[in-house]
């Protein structure tokens, strides 16, 4: 979710020298690179980009400097807020300004906050052995353990706040996103060797749990299953609206990222495997044929262009973020809430500034799923 919610009554559950290259200067934005024939110059990292850096770099002294800011936006509670270029060169001012904030209750694991923090941290501190890394991370990680609902849930903001972000929020890949790093962790991969047993069994727990969820909450109709809502109720797990134009459905994206991580399981147990076959059975019925997506430029509209769902019987299939459950067709809302079955019924702010139609598992089906199959034999 990528706008700013509103505020809203909190309730808790426990109470770089930057890299110059002398011929070409590698232009890094948002992760990705180009190669532009000018002077030797630097630039500077963009947030969106601090995972992707060589190994050496994250013993820079600017990785330093943007490891520093984010022990700088580290919240009291132990995580981070999101939307935040944690990478931008600081004046006073800002220090400042950030400093007041340590106690705002905004942590969240949306938009990849919080998990992406740690994992730079780790990459930091492996490179450097500066102390005060190591440190946050361990604050940041009891965070998520934390956080996370005794049913091995993931809410999106902690401590819990009374509207939908109380929710298991597998919208944008939030808990997935957690789940990736615990696991990760528990395995002792590269960057995390230095987090002690103690810590690592307590994230294999953890991610333990979470798959117990995952199974759980997934979707049946008519006894079958399907696949999973973007959020699910934290006690009873049933599919939950989130924002206006986010009803209780079922997930054509959010689906792919969950069968993803049940796949990457080494030894996964009868019920992950059911799991993955009634998704992926779901995924492969449930295909948008003969439609394109036509993005139209508009400067005086809202997100300066529209986009639109035109007939193509060549076109390849797409998938639909939410499918209305028990009829299983593909559903569309503007901000009043009111639910469409053609794009082109909803407003052009919301049909362009949302993403309601793409190619979510064209690589899960045509690839990645045989590919499993395959290794289970």
């Amino acid at each position: 979710m990528t706008q700013r919610e509103p505020a809203i009554t909190i309730v808790s559950r426990a109470v770089m020298v930057r890299p110059v290259i002398t011929v070409v200067l590698l232009v890094v934005v948002c992760g990705a690179a180009a190669i532009a024939d000018v002077q030797p110059t630097a630039l500077p990292i963009v947030w969106n980009a601090c995972l992707t850096q060589p190994a050496a770099w994250y013993g820079s002294g600017d990785a330093v400097r943007i490891a520093d800011n984010v022990l700088l936006y580290q919240r009291r509670t132990g995580g981070w807020p999101k939307n935040i270029d944690m990478a931008r060169v600081l004046a006073p001012v800002d220090v400042a300004t950030i400093r007041d904030e340590r106690e705002l209750n905004d942590s969240t694991i949306d938009n990849g906050s919080t998990h992406t923090q740690l994992r730079y941290l780790a990459r930091v501190f492996e490179a450097t052995k500066q102390t005060r890394f190591r440190d946050s991370f361990g604050v940041g990680l009891a965070y998520l353990f934390e956080a996370q609902y005794p049913n091995g849930g993931w809410p999106q903001y902690y401590p819990l706040r009374t509207n939908y972000s109380r929710y298991i929020t597998f919208n944008d890949d939030a808990m997935i996103g957690v789940m990736r790093l615990l696991r990760e962790i528990g395995e002792s991969r590269v960057p995390f060797g230095f987090v002690d047993e103690a810590t690592r069994a307590r994230a294999r727990g953890a991610v333990q749990r979470g798959i117990g969820l995952i199974v759980k909450s997934q979707i049946r109709v008519g006894g079958k299953l399907t696949a999973w809502c973007a959020q699910h109720d934290e006690q009873t797990l049933d599919p939950r609206d989130a924002r206006a134009y986010e009803h209780a459905s079922i997930s054509g994206r959010e689906s792919v990222e969950i069968v993803r991580f049940l796949m990457s399981i080494e030894r996964p147990a009868a019920d992950v495997v059911a799991a993955v076959e009634g998704a992926v059975t779901y995924l492969r019925i449930n295909q948008v044929r003969g439609l394109r997506l036509v993005e139209k430029p508009g400067p005086a509209l809202p997100h300066g262009r529209d986009v639109v769902a035109v007939a193509d019987p060549a076109a390849p299939p797409l998938w639909a973020r939410f499918y209305e459950i028990g009829t299983n067709r593909p559903i569309y809302s503007g901000r009043d809430g009111i639910i469409k079955y053609n794009l082109s019924e909803i407003e052009v702010e919301r049909r362009a500034g949302y993403s309601w139609l793409g190619p979510y598992a064209a690589d899960l089906l045509g690839r990645e799923y045989p590919a499993w199959k395959a290794r289970l034999k």
